[in-house]
């Protein structure tokens, strides 16, 4: 039976992973606490010791505004972890899956993005994580999947979706920011694309991947609150408020328009997503049943 390791198995979407893993393989799922991947000799040992013939690299410093104030950091997790991972693959003749985002872009384009295009981030985030892409590719000259996601969430854990949940239960009214264009991502879209592209080793290179369809954090807050009403997962509508970037400053600047063309990908793959609204209900149905 074929071993997949997961890092970053803890978070958001390595849960997905493992809940949605097909029969047929071994899931070796790694958290933080069980896996530093900016230690060669440990990331060397445990791809040692499970052999995994597929290795999928979720783990990365994610927190955008904090990475501002701590470049060294970010950098070390998302470029030289990277790279250590996918050092460790390749000895073993493992094949590496890499999670990577869209904010290696500035959003100055206006149109989706095509896994070619230019790229230029616009913060620490974005340029660690840039950087780590251009590791993989070079360890791995090439032969492992770069898979580009954005706004990615799920039950669990920090994210946009239960953000949003929270101050609406909590709050008379919301601000959310109208002028920042992309696309949500359910965590199981984004895993169930994973295992499509796990028995389909001939893909490799930079992909892009989200669920379909484009939307404002706006517009994604209003469906949330459209949604969880109808699931009763709010008591009561409050007021939710478009707001400008520049009227909230944050430590990290974000791409305006960060919509990713993801056409190849759904050939490559043979799988259409659902569009983000969609998704977003099932997400949202799964919560209110927990």
């Amino acid at each position: 039976m074929p071993t997949v390791l997961v890092t970053g198995a803890g978070g958001q979407l390595g849960c997905e992973l493992r809940q949605t893993a097909p029969t047929g393989w071994r899931f070796a799922g790694y958290d933080r606490a069980d896996l530093d991947v900016t230690r060669a000799d440990m990331v060397a040992a445990v791809l040692e010791r499970e052999r995994p013939s597929l290795v999928v690299h979720s783990a990365a410093y994610t927190a955008v505004d904090a990475a501002e104030s701590e470049p060294d950091r970010a950098a070390e997790v998302n470029a030289r972890g990277a790279a250590n991972v996918a050092e460790a693959a390749r000895r073993l003749g493992a094949r590496l899956i890499h999670l990577s985002t869209d904010f290696v872009f500035d959003g100055a384009q206006g149109f989706p993005y095509l896994p070619s295009d230019p790229t230029n981030p616009l913060g620490v985030y974005g340029r660690t994580k840039l950087a780590g892409e251009r590791e993989v590719e070079r360890v791995s000259a090439g032969r492992a999947l770069i898979l580009r996601t954005a706004w990615v969430y799920s039950t669990r854990g920090h994210n946009f979706v239960r953000t949003m949940l929270r101050l609406m239960g909590e709050r008379e009214s919301v601000g959310v920011v109208s002028d920042q264009i992309g696309t949500p991502t359910w965590a199981r879209g984004l895993a169930e694309a994973i295992w499509a592209a796990a028995v389909r080793p001939q893909i490799g290179g930079l992909h892009h991947w989200t669920d379909a369809g484009v939307a404002s954090w706006y517009d994604v807050a209003i469906a949330i609150q459209e949604e969880a009403l109808a699931l009763g997962l709010l008591p009561r509508a409050v007021p939710v408020h478009p707001l400008r970037t520049v009227d909230v400053p944050t430590p990290a600047p974000r791409p305006r328009y960060s919509v990713l063309d993801k056409t190849a990908t759904w050939a490559a793959l043979d799988l259409q997503p659902h569009h983000w609204r969609v998704n977003l209900r099932a997400m949202l149905r799964g919560l209110a049943h927990e």
